[in-house]
């Protein structure tokens, strides 16, 4: 895959050995034997012209990378159980949380700057709604979800989340602003620019799984505009994350689809923000003064991680990053 890669970038077979740190006849020799292992060609030349993929050579490795984004979840999770297993067994003085929350690439930052502070988080990725059900249901410490900052308190988003979060039970911790929008194709050939053309015959959505809170988003703006879902084509096709949804725009199989600047950006996509919205984490109020919660609100709150923050694309600290916040004036959502 990464010869393939190299080859569709460089156009030669000779810059992609050298991208490669990898000599020519290694290259050439590899690629006629997957060739005659799969029974296809893999590569196109013809006089006078760069060496380009075939057909089958594309299609080959926009699957592989579609697989590689829908199993990142699952990789992330596996990744977590291993550190955890390994934290516990070698070092007395580090600390765990079990964490579910909807995909997000800053919580993968997170993770790496808490566990240099020996707090290890063990990410469980679901869908919004989901996370915050786990949480009830004692499966996690804290859950994280995102909504817009300030919905209208009768909203599809209001109304599903009014009955999971209960003030004075729940306390939100400050995380992140970012970026929803919609991801196109580089260049943005169908000239997609707001929600409407989501219903433009020809133009094919790919949709998050029902549950995630980009879904969520997406059926509040639909019913806050009068759209119905099934004038969208390709609104019942689900991806499990951003980067699938991503990689499945990048790859041809759909025209657009909501998501994150970062992801976007990671493909090679094109974005156009359609709403800044906050990341919320929330834990019990039991659980607010545990040793695990006050490093957690202390990675938080650094300097070190802010900045962090900041420089991932489509993210921004909030002013009350790592600070506990009261339910009822954050998210007034209640009468």
């Amino acid at each position: 895959m990464d010869m393939l890669q190299a080859v569709r970038e460089a156009g030669s077979i000779a810059s992609a050995a050298k991208s490669l740190k990898l000599s020519y006849r290694h290259v050439w020799g590899e690629l006629k034997r997957w060739e005659q292992a799969l029974g296809q060609p893999l590569i196109l030349w013809e006089k006078g012209q760069a060496a380009r993929l075939s057909e089958f050579a594309d299609k080959l490795l926009w699957a592989e990378r579609q697989a590689q984004a829908r199993l990142a979840p699952q990789i992330s999770a596996l990744h977590a159980e291993l550190e955890k297993t390994f934290a516990v067994a070698f070092d007395a003085d580090s600390h765990l949380l079990t964490v579910y929350a909807s995909h997000d690439d800053a919580l993968v930052q997170l993770q790496q700057q808490a566990a240099q502070q020996a707090l290890h988080l063990d990410i469980r990725f679901c869908g919004s709604v989901d996370a915050i059900r786990a949480l009830n249901e004692g499966r996690c410490t804290v859950a994280g979800f995102h909504a817009p900052a300030q919905p209208a308190a009768e909203s599809l988003i209001a109304r599903t989340y009014r009955p999971l979060l209960k003030t004075g039970q729940h306390k939100l911790i400050g995380f992140a602003a970012r970026q929803q929008g919609l991801m196109v194709k580089a260049g943005n050939p169908l000239h997609i620019k707001a929600l409407a053309d989501l219903c433009r015959p020809g133009v094919r959505m790919v949709n998050r799984s029902l549950g995630t809170g980009t879904r969520l988003l997406l059926d509040h703006w639909l019913s806050e505009n009068g759209f119905k879902p099934e004038s969208i084509q390709g609104y019942q096709q689900e991806e499990p994350s951003h980067a699938a949804v991503a990689a499945q725009i990048a790859s041809g199989q759909a025209d657009v689809g909501l998501g994150i600047a970062s992801a976007a950006q990671s493909h090679g996509l094109d974005f156009i923000p359609l709403q800044q919205e906050h990341y919320w984490l929330v834990c019990l109020k039991s659980a607010l003064h545990t040793p695990a919660m006050l490093e957690l609100t202390q990675v938080l709150q650094s300097k070190i991680w802010q900045t962090r923050l900041n420089q991932v694309t489509g993210y921004q600290a909030l002013p009350e990053c790592g600070h506990v916040q009261s339910l009822k004036k954050m998210l007034p959502w209640w009468p």
